[in-house]
């Protein structure tokens, strides 16, 4: 099932992509793609939001270790 990136309103089309997700912690790579909505997908804030995940993206084990450390 694809994350959703952005937000994305009733009965707006949807845009599905494939990228190479990556954990910031493990590299492992993580299957699966994104999905956005058509006026949201390729604007600037888009831009933005997409890096910032991809800059802090963690797989499920990482993200699970780091929440029982806290």
């Amino acid at each position: 099932m694809p994350m959703i990136i952005g937000k994305i309103s009733e009965n707006e089309k949807k845009v599905e992509f494939s990228i190479n997700i990556h954990c910031t912690n493990c590299d492992k790579q993580v299957p699966g793609g994104l999905k956005s909505g058509e006026k949201y997908y390729q604007t600037k804030e888009f831009e933005i939001e997409l890096e910032e995940f991809l800059k802090n993206y963690l797989c499920g084990i990482c993200r699970d270790k780091k929440r029982r450390k806290i």
